[in-house]
């Protein structure tokens, strides 16, 4: 392949200086190489010839074979539009041009017959077909175009300069005519045999110009099961690297710290899966090894009180413990629970923020230093150069998806050996995206809720029910509840959305004149924030108004209701998070979400799953589907750590499962990949790693 990695674009019949730019600024794509492995989005079955007379515009794709009866150029300048009428026989249809009609006008002729290939649409009683493909059908040729047409995204700008999904396809046919030979082979030949896999060039060939549906989904296969299995292979050749490097902190012994707290201060009993997941940690941490950990749990599942009572078996073994959370209120919140649940036991504990003021920060460093100070929770600041611990041996990440790989890196420079590390998440991660972004750890699942805690009651209301609605939130509120109310913000739209939130508080205070209202948003000052969360927290309000800021790090048991307004604006997973603030005392709690009347059909089927479960671990798969990997942490595209040209995540789980077990059963037989039979693998794997595919550790 390394030849056609190197082989500019630009040099491609068909391409040229201008177009090779282009590519390069809308696709990114360089070499011949980059293009070949552009993939179509669709394919497009050409295996059927229409009449006229059988179509209509509900027709996806058609194509029909006949003679040009008219042509003409209608209005003038920019506005006009090449007209022309084509018939076989059985009817006549219109062919449209809006752009290139000089060029296409003087290429047409009157005379000769055509295919024509295309959408069709319905205006004013007539079927046409707009910028439709046109073939002419050669003298004696009886052959229509046949199989399956592949289609490319292209830009705007591309289209502008007649680089259209056709030309795409065109320019791949030069790459197989203008390269002598097969395309070098990816994959070691026992590979291809035992699993009967394509060659690679047959694979290539055939993805950009399939002939039938079965042989595309062998090509298909063959791509997909490639990239995974490289990713694969890098993940768990990481990870063997770090347990065989990578020495931790061993610890021993389980002391009077845990003890004590499990005999005396443990606020209910441990769920059976917070059990289990204790020992897994203790094993870990008792290896010799460091612990790389990631503890998944759902919202309320009893992560922090996990956390607490692995740092105690830190503190037992005379090491020092933090906390990173991602946000100053989050980091607060560990605090001031960990203080309350550590209450009487000789601990000490402190919060290390931006906002720390300068004298506090001084005493912090200083016990820091000499080791008085034993659990150190934090924002980013915890990763400042001045902060130095005396003996770091395990340091728990919170939110850890908000989190940059070299952030978090800066961490295990805190001490001479890198502490044990566990990263915690309260968003669900489906099993196929855990296996992909996290493979290098081990994983922890809490799936079960503490006892007492009752599943939260969701409901999908349209705007129409506003005053059940209301009556609803009464009725809590008279029971001495609190209410969420949550406003979608969007950055492009920011002061729509803070209309929106402004009205809203308005309007729950008109409605509720004889309870307090509260309002946040992540426009306001640091200080004016803290103060209107305190005031709902202590129960001096009793409805909080707010954009998305409230949804990590807020804990208000007394919280019965969420109302997420304009819920078709938001993810599953971000719905699921919202709707994990409440539900955090033993009383019922209800979420509502409130939409339009007019929704797509990815909404209603958003808003159905909401209503129909409150299991996180099914709602992220089921948002994977929908949505893709991309988006599942909320409004932003929380990114892969690598980008994936072929293989889909939500549907190729089956895929990644067996590219995983193959890259296990390669790695187990040669971990550093030395063997012979190996040497294709290492080499891939050395060219992805120099085109910085990013599959750095994680933690």
């Amino acid at each position: 392949m390394s030849d056609l990695a190197i082989q500019n674009i630009t040099y491609l019949p068909g391409v040229g200086p201008k177009r090779a730019d282009l590519f390069r600024d809308e696709l990114k794509i360089v070499s011949y190489e980059d293009l070949l492995y552009y993939f179509p989005y669709k394919y497009v079955d050409r295996s059927k010839l229409y009449t006229i007379r059988e179509v209509n515009a509900k027709l996806p794709y058609i194509q029909v074979k006949g003679k040009i009866t008219v042509l003409k150029t209608i209005g003038e300048g920019r506005q006009s539009r090449l007209s022309v009428m084509f018939s076989d026989g059985t009817g006549t249809i219109e062919l449209v041009w809006f752009k290139g009609n000089k060029h296409i006008k003087e290429s047409l002729k009157t005379d000769a017959e055509y295919i024509v290939f295309g959408k069709p649409s319905a205006f004013n009683g007539q079927i046409n077909i707009m910028h439709p493909e046109m073939d002419q059908v050669k003298e004696g040729e009886v052959k229509i175009a046949s199989g399956l047409q592949a289609f490319y995204n292209t830009t705007e700008k591309m289209k502008r300069q007649y680089l259209n999904s056709k030309a795409i396809q065109k320019l791949q046919q030069n790459i197989f005519s203008s390269f002598k030979g097969m395309v070098p082979e990816t994959l070691p030949a026992r590979i291809l045999e035992r699993y009967k896999l394509l060659k690679l060039h047959d694979a290539l060939s055939t993805i950009h110009f399939p002939a039938d549906s079965q042989t595309l989904e062998k090509a298909q296969f063959r791509l997909k099961f490639e990239e995974l299995l490289y990713i694969q292979l890098n993940i768990l050749r990481i990870r063997n690297q770090r347990n065989r490097k990578i020495k931790g902190h061993h610890f021993e012994k389980v002391g009077d710290f845990l003890n004590t707290f499990y005999t005396d201060k443990l606020p209910f009993e441990l769920t059976n899966a917070q059990k289990r997941v204790i020992k897994e940690i203790r094993r870990d941490m008792g290896s010799g090894i460091q612990m790389n950990r990631l503890l998944q749990g759902d919202v309320g599942s009893g992560k922090t009180l996990v956390a607490l009572m692995v740092m105690l078996i830190a503190l037992d073994n005379t090491f020092q413990a933090s906390i990173m959370a991602p946000t100053e209120i989050l980091a607060t919140q560990h605090f001031e629970t960990i203080i309350e649940m550590l209450e009487g036991l000789n601990v000490k504990v402190a919060l290390l923020t931006g906002s720390t003021k300068k004298k506090e920060r001084t005493r912090i460093d200083q016990e820091l230093q000499s080791g008085e100070l034993q659990i150190l929770i934090g924002t980013h600041a915890l990763i400042e150069d001045r902060v130095k611990f005396k003996n770091l041996g395990l340091t728990v990440i919170d939110e850890q998806h908000r989190f940059g790989v070299a952030q978090r890196a800066r961490l295990w420079k805190k001490n001479y050996q890198p502490p044990h590390v566990l990263v915690m998440t309260a968003t669900p991660i489906p099993r196929t995206l855990a296996m992909t972004i996290y493979g290098d750890l081990d994983v922890s699942v809490i799936d079960e809720l503490p006892p007492g805690r009752k599943p939260i009651e969701t409901a999908h209301y349209f705007h129409n029910r506003r005053n059940n609605l209301n009556k609803f939130i009464k009725g809590e509120l008279d029971k001495g509840r609190q209410v969420y109310v949550v406003y979608p913000l969007i950055e492009e739209s920011e002061k729509m959305d803070f209309k929106n939130l402004a009205e809203g508080y308005e309007y729950m205070q008109r409605v509720f004149p004889e309870y307090k209202v509260s309002m946040v948003h992540g426009k306001m000052r640091p200080a004016e924030k803290d103060q209107a969360m305190q005031e709902f927290a202590s129960m001096r309000s009793q409805i909080l108004v707010s954009t998305t800021v409230i949804e990590v790090g807020v804990n208000v048991p007394n919280a019965s209701v969420m109302v997420i307004e304009s819920a078709e604006r938001f993810g599953l997973s971000q719905l699921h998070q919202l709707r994990g603030r409440v539900g955090r005392g033993a009383d019922q709690s209800f979420c509502i979400l409130m939409t339009s009347y007019k929704l797509s059909d990815g909404t209603r089927k958003r808003m159905e799953i909401m209503t129909r479960t409150t299991d996180g671990f099914e709602i992220a798969e089921a948002d994977m589907k929908l949505r893709g990997p991309g988006d599942l942490e909320g409004t932003q595209q929380s990114g892969l750590p690598f980008s994936l040209k072929i293989a889909n995540l939500g549907k190729d789980g089956q895929i990644l499962q067996f590219a995983r077990q193959v890259a296990e059963a390669i790695l187990d037989d040669d971990p550093l990949l030395e063997k012979q039979e190996n040497f294709i693998l290492n080499k891939q794997l050395k060219k992805l790693a120099r085109e910085k595919m990013n599959w750095s550790m994680i933690s």
